[in-house]
């Protein structure tokens, strides 16, 4: 199988298969809460490899959030002037729309960085 001209960041970005990077890693969805294929479209490498595949993704998305809400209650901090605590609350209230995005994204991560170590070449 021929691998698509795209970088390993703009797959990641444009959530596409790791392996040939044209095949979509999420199906569209109406309601804004794609479900993942099981099999890339294009070139049929499977992404959830086992039970319990996606534990690593939690690790990633918990650092990633945490992240975000620092980065959010910094910026809340830094132009209203609020206490610490009101400041970190007033991130996490703003993170909240943003963690389903998240979790998507440390899915995608995940499966780019388990082929990167581990490819599966069936």
């Amino acid at each position: 199988m021929q691998r698509a001209d795209v970088s390993a960041v703009r797959g990641i970005l444009r959530q596409l298969c790791p392996r040939c990077r044209s095949g979509k890693i999420f199906r569209k969805s109406v309601w804004l809460f794609p479900r993942m294929y099981e099999r890339c479209p294009a070139c049929g490498l499977k992404f959830e490899r086992e039970d319990g595949y996606f534990l690593g993704a939690m690790y990633i998305g918990y650092g990633l959030g945490i992240a975000v809400i620092a980065i959010l209650a910094a910026l809340v901090w830094a132009v209203l002037r609020w206490p610490l605590m009101k400041s970190v609350a007033a991130g996490i209230v703003l993170f909240v729309p943003l963690a389903p995005v998240l979790t998507w994204m440390a899915r995608v991560l995940w499966i780019y960085l388990d082929q990167g170590v581990d490819p599966d070449r069936s």
